[in-house]
C-alpha cells in the first residue's frame, strides 16, 4: 500500500534539519535561536499530527504487513524512521540526541509520541500493538530453559527465583534504591516473562531487596521510582523506559503474556501477584503496586507519588490510583504529593495487609498460600475486565504517550531533575 507523505510536511521536517546543522548544540543557543527552531519545530509538528489523524491505519498497516508482523514499540518506530524519515526521527538522530543530557537534547522524541498517539489512539492499530506487546521478549525465551532447569535467574537489578510453585522476583538495584532506568525495565519485562512462562509457577511475588546505601543499609527498599540521575544525564527514553514499562511488563503483570502455550479458552497465560513493601514505594513503584493482586506492607512504609514534584506524569497512576482511592485523595496524592504511611486509615484503600517489618516473610507466604486456587485466575481475570477495560487502558496510553513525551523536554523538569539528581537518594 502507497502511502505518500505530504510534500508540506516533508518540507517542514528538512527546514528543522537546516536549523539543527546551521545552529549551535541545543545547550549553546541564544534565545532568538532557540524560538527559531522551536517555531520550526511546531510547524513540523502541527503538520504530523494532521497526517497522522487521516494516515495513521494506513502508515501502521504498512509497517505491520498489513498487521502479518507484531512490532514491538522500539521496533515500530525503527520500521517508520525508515519508511516514513519525515514522519519520526531517525535513527542516526536518535543517536546524537541519545549522548547528551536531557537539558541538551533536540527532543525528538516528542516526534515519537506524536507518531505513536496516532496509533494507540487508532481502533484498529492500537490493540494490535497492544497485543504486540505481550509477547514474550526473545531475551526471556532465551532464558527460559535455564529457569525451568534451574528455577534461577540473575539480571542486573532483577533476580528471579522459584520455589514451591511461586516465583520470587527480587529487585536488587541497590546502587540507587532500586529506582528504574531503562536496564531495570528491560530486567523485570524479562523477569515477569519468565515467571508467567514457567508451568511450576502458580504465583508471583515482587519484593525489593537488601540496599547497601549508607542511609538504608542492610534494609529492604521497594522502589525509589524513576531513577532522577538518569534522567537528568539524558538515559531515560520514551520508547525503551516509560512506554515499554507500561504496555510492557506491568500490562503483562495485568494481562498476562501471549504465547503459544496459552490454554484454548485464554488469549494469554496469567497468573495472580503479591507485592510486598518494605520502607516504601516512591513514584513507580507505588504506580506497580495498582496491579497487584495483594499488597502487603510494613507498618513503618510510606507510597508517595510524586509527579508534580517531577514534573512528569504517573504513568497510568493517573488512569489507576481513583478507582482505589476515590478522586480526593488521588488528587491529594499526585497533584500535591501526599504520602501515605502504611499505619493510617487511607493506606488500606492501597494496601492489603499491613504487619510488623519482622513478619513481612509470613505474611508472603500466607498470602501466596490464599492465591494458589485454581479459580482465583478466571477470578482476577473477570476483576480485571470490568475494573480495567483494555480499550480504555489504550486511549488513556494513546494521550499518555504524547503528553509524557512534552514533559520529558519541559523546562521545569529540566531543572527539577537537575537539582535533583545532585542531591542524591
Amino acid at each position: 500500500m502507497s502511502v505518500p507523505l505530504w510534500p508540506e510536511l516533508q518540507e517542514a521536517a528538512h527546514r528543522v534539519d537546516e536549523l539543527v546543522v546551521a545552529l549551535p548544540e541545543p545547550g549553546a543557543r541564544l534565545p532568538e535561536e532557540r524560538a527559531e527552531i522551536a517555531a520550526a519545530k511546531d510547524a513540523a509538528r502541527a503538520l504530523r499530527m494532521r497526517y497522522l489523524r487521516t494516515h495513521a491505519d494506513a502508515v501502521y498497516a504498512r509497517l505491520t504487513s498489513d498487521g502479518l508482523d507484531e512490532l514491538r514499540l522500539a521496533e515500530l518506530v525503527e520500521a517508520a524512521a525508515a519508511e516514513f524519515p519525515a514522519l519520526v526521527p531517525t535513527a542516526g538522530q536518535l543517536a546524537a540526541d541519545r549522548g547528551r543530557r536531557q537539558a541538551d537534547k533536540e527532543g525528538y522524541e516528542i516526534d515519537q509520541g506524536i507518531f505513536l498517539r496516532a496509533v494507540l489512539g487508532s481502533p484498529q492499530a492500537g490493540p494490535h500493538l497492544l497485543d504486540a506487546m505481550l509477547r514474550p521478549t526473545p531475551r526471556a525465551l532465551r532464558l527460559l530453559p535455564e529457569f525451568t532447569r534451574t528455577g534461577v535467574v540473575e539480571t542486573t537489578s532483577v533476580r528471579v527465583e522459584r520455589r514451591d510453585g511461586a516465583a520470587y522476583l527480587t529487585m536488587c538495584r541497590d546502587d540507587c534504591l532500586n529506582a528504574e532506568d531503562d536496564q531495570q525495565v528491560d530486567d523485570m519485562e524479562t523477569a515477569v516473562d519468565l515467571a508467567l512462562l514457567d508451568p511450576e509457577v502458580r504465583v508471583g511475588v515482587l519484593r525489593g531487596g537488601t540496599m547497601t546505601h549508607p542511609r538504608y543499609q542492610g534494609r529492604r527498599v521497594f522502589s525509589a521510582g524513576i531513577n532522577l540521575k538518569s534522567l537528568h544525564s539524558g538515559g531515560i527514553s520514551l520508547v525503551g523506559f516509560l512506554l515499554r514499562r507500561e504496555l510492557g511488563y506491568i500490562h503483562k503483570l495485568l494481562r498476562g503474556v501471549r504465547t503459544e502455550d496459552a490454554p484454548w479458552h485464554s488469549r494469554t497465560v496469567e497468573k495472580p501477584w503479591v507485592a510486598a513493601v518494605e520502607t516504601f514505594a516512591i513514584g513507580g513503584g507505588t504506580q506497580l503496586l495498582l496491579v497487584f493482586d495483594h499488597v502487603l506492607a510494613a507498618s513503618d512504609a510510606y507510597l508517595s507519588l510524586p509527579a508534580a514534584r517531577e514534573g512528569i506524569v504517573p504513568g497510568a497512576g493517573n488512569f489507576r490510583l481513583g478507582r482505589h482511592t476515590g478522586p480526593r485523595v488521588s488528587r491529594q496524592i499526585i497533584l500535591q504529593g501526599r504520602r501515605i504511611r502504611a499505619a493510617e486509615p487511607d493506606a488500606r484503600l492501597l494496601i492489603d495487609e499491613v504487619v510488623e517489618p519482622e513478619e513481612i516473610d509470613a505474611a508472603v507466604a500466607g498470602a501466596v498460600e490464599r492465591l494458589r486456587s485454581p479459580a482465583v485466575v478466571p477470578n482476577r481475570r473477570m476483576l480485571n475486565g470490568a475494573e480495567e477495560p483494555v480499550e480504555e487502558f489504550r486511549r488513556y496510553m494513546a494521550e499518555f504517550a504524547l503528553q509524557q513525551a512534552l514533559r520529558l523536554y519541559g523546562e521545569d523538569v529540566i531543572g527539577k531533575v537537575g537539582r535533583f539528581a545532585g542531591q542524591g537518594a
